[in-house]
């Protein structure tokens, strides 16, 4: 069945897995994709921050996207991770997505250049322009260092192409002045995991998580009961899944999120330099983390692969 268009609902920044010798393993990425779909995953992210955008080639880029569209297959929507500090680059990153079968794109906000308000609305209008598909800007200060300011925001969602904001500056009030004011149609995506519920409650139109790598079923339970106005059972998932959450980033993420799949025989733990395996002194952290969300995990040395790691 065809899936409908709609930016909302449970979405899943995808983690990119590696081979021994560094290069992208397509296979297992093709399996994990195929585990979100199952779950009910509506949105599926490749190429983000969690997918170590940061180390992927171009050519790289292009296999992710276009497998996550082929294992998709209409039943999710591909919201492609772009963007660039550079407008040009970044105008070209989410035509190509589209080219390569991309739903949407997520164009993260333009790092280290710290651009003012007035040039981030530019950059984006010319992000819109060149996608062909609908613009998710990623607003995420703590990465990029520079923040979409809520006027900003309002402002971009009246631009024809964007259609939405995935909201990570971790500012409650921040978010809820642009769920207050946003125009109808214009999907807020909640970008902090553990901030995901209230935001739900006060009209998100969904999420794009780090978790959800690893709970796939449960963030769509989470999300499917918020939305439905059921916050009591929503409440009830997301206190399970709340010590997972902020496990999820007791290092840079991806370390932990990686380390957690590991250990349900979900990926090998390997990541690309500069970020390595998860440190020694956080591993009983995420373990606790992982039981106390219902998850089986074992240690990392005998944890049971995945059939796709059998090589």
């Amino acid at each position: 069945m065809k899936h409908d268009r709609e930016l909302v609902g449970a979405g899943t920044a995808l983690v990119t897995p590696f081979r021994v010798d560094g290069s992208v393993d397509l296979e297992v990425f093709r399996v994990l994709v195929r585990r979100q779909v199952e779950a009910g995953v509506r949105l599926l992210v490749p190429c983000g921050t969690t997918g170590e955008s940061a180390t992927l080639s171009p050519e790289e880029r292009e296999l992710l996207v276009r497998a996550t569209v082929e294992e998709a297959a209409g039943r999710a929507l591909v919201v492609a991770g772009t963007g660039s500090n550079d407008t040009r680059l970044a105008a070209a990153m989410a035509r190509a997505a589209a080219g390569w079968g991309a739903d949407a794109v997520l164009s993260l906000a333009p790092p280290y250049v710290k651009p003012p308000q007035d040039a981030l609305i530019d950059h984006f209008r010319a992000v819109a322009e060149a996608a062909r598909v609908p613009v998710v800007v990623y607003n995420v200060p703590s990465r990029v260092g520079c923040n979409l300011r809520a006027e900003t925001t309002l402002a971009l969602a009246e631009v024809p192409g964007i259609a939405g904001v995935k909201e990570a500056a971790g500012d409650m009030d921040q978010a809820m002045e642009i769920l207050r004011s946003k125009p109808r149609g214009f999907a807020f995506l909640s970008g902090e995991d553990a901030l995901a519920l209230p935001l739900l409650a006060l009209g998100a139109e969904g999420v794009i998580s780090v978790v959800g790598n690893e709970a796939p079923r449960d963030l769509v339970e989470l999300v499917t009961l918020a939305r439905a106005g059921r916050i009591a059972q929503a409440r009830a998932v997301h206190e399970r899944l709340l010590p997972l959450m902020r496990a999820n980033f007791c290092e840079s993420n991806p370390i932990p999120v990686k380390a957690a799949m590991a250990r349900m025989g979900l990926l090998d733990e390997r990541l690309r330099r500069p970020l390595r395996p998860l440190a020694a002194s956080r591993v009983a952290e995420l373990e606790a983390a992982c039981v106390a969300a219902g998850l089986t995990c074992h240690a990392a040395s005998s944890a049971a692969p995945h059939p796709a790691l059998v090589r």
